[in-house]
């Protein structure tokens, strides 16, 4: 007989099937009457949890039962971890496997901010080349200093390919770490001595617009931006404005506010590299964390310690 979960919203196709072969499930996204369908899963003791919906106390009363929320991410913002602690509820997440393709997409948004690659391929396939002339120059990354707003697994992957590009690394947590680079004590401190700042933090509460004016300010005209964090550690119309203002040289965005709703302001910014958060969109990296949610769900069921939980 097949455990049963709940799943709450549409993920990684792969990572469905699989949740929907091994597991007895519940499509929570799909229920014409949601509180029907949490009543009739209320025996439940498993979650699988997608996306941007919200996992809260509210959702976790109609679950009486529940014992383990296995995310897709590693961020778990959208989960209210002090409401599971509470309610002796384990929360997993799936890091690692995803750090390389991430720090990976990190240093790419590096490069095409400051040497304008998107831009400068529009200029030729718009047939600029032969009427205008060269591209004009843009900006040097090696020898450039590399701020980052998060040194964890993804942030200490990022240096190392910075480093290999001849970037120096500088760095600010919450906790001083035991590594080679500059340590500077607040976020406005990291920005006044880098050229890019580069958020790599956790979302939710505590990080919501850490990147604001003064971080902004203190990063100055010829400083850059780069996010493949969440989107709510920006303060996303303060970035706006400078970017529309000049007060800032570029950002580099995989993430938004309210994605995927984007402000369309920034779609005509020639000093912005877009992405649709792809940072760890690949193949081999989604099915890795489809895996390991799995994994997790399957240990808890069978009476074993789940192999990624959070501590809250």
């Amino acid at each position: 007989m097949k455990n049963e979960i709940i799943i709450t919203a549409q993920g990684h196709k792969g990572t469905l099937e699989r949740l929907q072969n091994e597991f007895s499930a519940v499509k929570l996204w799909e229920a014409a009457d949601r509180d029907a369908a949490l009543k009739a899963a209320a025996h439940m003791r498993g979650l699988a949890h997608f996306g941007h919906s919200k996992v809260d106390g509210k959702l976790m009363d109609a679950l009486p039962k529940l014992e383990i929320i296995s995310n897709f991410g590693v961020g778990v913002d959208q989960i209210d971890l002090d409401a599971a602690k509470k309610r002796k509820i384990i929360v997993t997440n799936t890091p690692d496997v995803l750090n390389d393709c991430v720090a990976d997409t990190a240093i790419a948004l590096v490069l095409n901010t400051l040497r304008k690659f998107p831009q400068s391929e529009s200029y030729l396939r718009s047939g600029f080349w032969p009427t205008r002339g060269p591209y004009p120059l843009a900006t040097s990354v090696g020898g450039k200093t590399l701020g980052i707003l998060g040194l964890g697994r993804i942030g200490e992957a990022i240096a190392k390919r910075a480093q290999a590009f001849g970037m120096k690394i500088r760095y600010h947590n919450r906790n001083k770490k035991n590594v080679s680079y500059a340590y500077d004590a607040d976020p406005v401190a990291l920005a006044k001595n880098s050229d890019v700042l580069l958020i790599v933090t956790p979302g939710g509460a505590g990080t919501a617009k850490l990147v604001n004016a003064k971080v902004l300010d203190a990063l100055g005209p010829q400083g850059y931006v780069v996010n493949v964090a969440r989107g709510s550690v920006v303060d996303e119309l303060v970035l706006l404005r400078y970017l529309q203002e000049k007060k800032i040289a570029g950002a580099g965005l995989d993430v938004f506010e309210h994605e995927p709703k984007v402000p369309a302001e920034f779609y005509t910014l020639d000093n912005a590299v877009l992405f649709p958060h792809v940072a760890s969109a690949t193949a081999e990296t989604r099915k890795a964390m489809g895996d390991l949610q799995v994994e997790n769900l399957h240990l808890h069921f069978a009476g074993k310690s789940v192999k990624t939980p959070i501590s809250s």
